[in-house]
């Protein structure tokens, strides 16, 4: 009954955390002070009451022992909706999302395929493992228009000194704009983190699970000029139908989860890893009465387990049987409404691994050597037409690993190289390997980073026959080959100058994908694409700022992948005080432009988009936002009026909407106000 630990453990703290705030306002000379900005753009939270306290808090993740303190950075939103502000959506937040840039899957061994809302999942990766003097929790909560709604809590504290606890819930509620596409997500992550008093043994615990419903529409009708409409009813954006899903406008109740067609996409990951160090024993003396023990480990023995389930369905209550004829030549019976798909795996990793550290008392540098057994059952339909008829298939994975880092003890100096390798399995000959060199030349000149990676992978199992998801029954399945990518990268950080410049180089074979709404094909030809980008912040005047990011991209080859051109993000604005002590505020203009490429189109049915050489999408006008962003002590608030360039003077209304992807608008002007504040207790 871990759940029943962890919610109440959240409760404690959140009664705790409430105590404290009213304890504050009793007392007039308490003081309470937040995160500040710095010129390192990252500052810890500071706690003041009138007994003088205060707390230090740190977090660091699973596969690194660097510890952190958190981001202050106050004028990029998309941070805090965790909404990459290079992906784009399918006209709501919550739906399936895609990147502007070049992405390819780098990760060798089996993967399902299913990558289209990943933006929106919890992970064991970006899970954080705090250490704090006292309690700390964050309330978040942002109201858009048309009732979306986002809620985050968290909450993280001590259980001793050496053993930390936090517990995170999201929801994601959006009924958006058009008919369908209303989206309920729901996600929670738990952690633990334990050192043993001697510094010997420690734990880590995650949990994670992700409930991610979307509503598929299939995109607007494309027989009539709806989005043009001029005073009519399908200024009412709710109004103009779609392809998919029954004809009326989404819940906009905010408890209701109902999607009559949709994705049900859930997952989660129950994590234990465990560590023993032998090593050499020191202390350090601060007092007559006090001493600190210390503990240098010279070996390290590590065992790692983790049990992970991923289901993926699609339904349609309201099934268009010329749809799925035309498209997916399904024949759907005229007396069946209803439409059914699902996939389940279960995936059990256990892994053993060796460190050694050569330097004692340099923990951040140290080589590892493991072994992993990975077993796989997948669970399919066997017919779209009869939903009850299943089979499995079992599978298992045998690979071995390695990696080096050396983060010098003078910090010039960060070297990283890992790979692994597929010894036997169905995925066996799989492999990757990576090394990075990153190497501060001077605090004046700033830092330097190369480095290389190359994959080798059998393609996600979405191509696979066996797939429930795979469709084109109508073609004999080709005889995919193993993907082979390779990346030159390389980028340069001069802090002073706050610029940041990056180039990557792909070298790209056997390149897999989809040339319509289901059918699997296979580049036979190498192909390579060309990333430079740059991001820098340029002074006007004062405490006005004009950051921008730029993204350069160019295909060289005929392979099947379309890209923009160019890819920017600017903001134009204030970034001050206003001459008050405790305020932090950002506020201005923002703009997001691509230029006009045959962008990929998307298929409902198996959550996947695909490759179109035919249409060319361009953006009517970038991308404009108004935003107001401010910070007071452990208070910030963003208020933000997005998609301004969809106003329409001649019809007086924000009806000018921009299409990203065929037959997906964006809404028109959005309204989003949200409330992010942090407890001490």
């Amino acid at each position: 009954m871990w759940y029943i630990f962890i919610g109440s453990l959240l409760l404690t703290g959140f009664v705790n955390s409430a105590k404290a705030q009213q304890d504050f306002l009793r007392k007039a000379q308490g003081k309470f002070s937040g995160m500040s900005m710095s010129g390192g753009g990252s500052d810890s939270i500071g706690h003041r009451t009138g007994l003088e306290d205060s707390i230090t808090i740190h977090f660091r993740f699973l596969d690194t022992s660097r510890l952190q303190n958190f981001d202050s950075v106050l004028y990029d939103f998309s941070k805090r909706i965790n909404v990459p502000w290079y992906h784009v959506n399918l006209g709501n937040l919550g739906t399936a999302s895609r990147s502007l840039l070049f992405e390819p899957k780098m990760k060798a061994g089996w993967d399902h395929g299913f990558h289209a809302f990943d933006i929106y999942n919890l992970t064991v990766q970006d899970a954080r493992f705090y250490n704090t003097t006292r309690p700390y929790a964050e309330l978040n909560y942002l109201l858009g228009s048309k009732s979306e709604q986002l809620i985050r809590l968290m909450h993280t504290q001590n259980l001793k000194p050496n053993w930390n606890m936090a517990f995170e819930y999201r929801l994601i509620n959006a009924p958006g704009f058009f008919q369908n596409q209303n989206t309920n997500h729901n996600n929670y992550r738990f952690t633990s983190w334990y050192q043993s008093k001697n510094k010997r043994y420690q734990n880590f615990i995650v949990i994670v699970g992700n409930k991610l419903q979307s509503g598929e529409n299939g995109g607007i009708k494309a027989d009539g000029n709806y989005l043009d409409s001029a005073g009519g009813a399908y200024d009412e954006r709710s109004n103009i139908p779609t392809k998919l899903g029954p004809d009326q406008p989404g819940s906009r109740n905010f408890f209701s989860s109902n999607i009559p067609t949709g994705t049900n996409y859930t997952n989660a990951t129950y994590m234990l890893r465990q560590q023993y160090d032998l090593g050499q024993k020191d202390s350090l003396v601060v007092n007559d009465t006090t001493t600190i023990p210390l503990f240098y480990p010279r070996l390290r023995l590590e065992h790692t387990i983790a049990l992970s389930t991923y289901h993926y369905r699609f339904h349609d209550n309201y099934s268009d049987t010329n749809y799925y004829d035309s498209l997916y030549a399904i024949p759907l019976r005229k007396n069946r409404d209803t439409f059914f798909n699902r996939e389940h795996w279960r995936e059990l990793v256990n892994d053993f691994s060796i460190y050694t550290f050569p330097d004692a008392k340099n923990a951040g540098q140290f080589l590892k050597l493991g072994a992993s057994l990975q077993t796989l059952k997948g669970e399919f339909i066997d017919s779209v037409y009869l939903k009850d008829s299943s089979f499995t298939k079992d599978y298992y994975n045998f690979f071995v690993h390695g990696e080096y880092r050396n983060r010098t003890r003078n910090k010039k100096w960060d070297i990283e190289a890992l790979g692994n390798f597929y010894v036997n399995g169905n995925n066996a000959g799989d492999y990757n390997a990576y090394i990075s060199l990153q190497r501060l030349i001077s605090r004046q000149i700033g830092y330097l980073q190369v480095g290389f990676q190359n994959t080798n992978r059998t393609p996600s199992y979405v191509y696979n026959p066996n797939s429930s998801f795979y469709l084109d029954s109508a073609a004999s399945p080709i005889d995919l080959k193993k993907e082979n990518t390779s990346i030159l990268f390389g980028s340069f950080v001069q802090p002073k100058l706050r610029l940041k410049l990056t180039g990557k180089y792909y070298v790209v074979t056997n390149y897999t994908y989809y040339t319509n709404y289901m059918h699997v094909e296979q580049a036979t030809t190498l192909f390579n694409v060309l990333q430079v980008s740059a991001e820098k912040i340029f002074r006007i005047g004062g405490s006005w700022n004009w950051k921008t990011w730029v993204v350069l991209q160019q295909r060289i080859g005929d392979g099947p992948v379309n890209l923009p051109l160019l890819t920017t993000r600017n903001q134009v604005g204030y970034d001050g005080t206003l001459g008050f002590k405790n305020l932090r505020i950002s506020f201005g203009a923002e703009m997001r432009y691509f230029t006009s490429y045959k962008a990929p189109q998307y298929s409902p049915l198996i959550g996947q988009y695909f490759y179109q050489n035919e249409t060319t999408v361009k953006l009517a006008r970038p991308d404009l936002s108004a935003y107001l962003h401010f910070r007071i002590k452990s208070f910030s608030a963003y208020v933000r009026a997005e998609n301004l360039n969809a106003l329409n003077p001649s019809q007086g209304g924000f009806t000018k909407n921009n299409v990203p992807t065929i037959d997906y608008p964006y809404p028109g002007m959005q309204i989003r106000v949200g409330i992010f504040w942090s407890f001490v207790n």
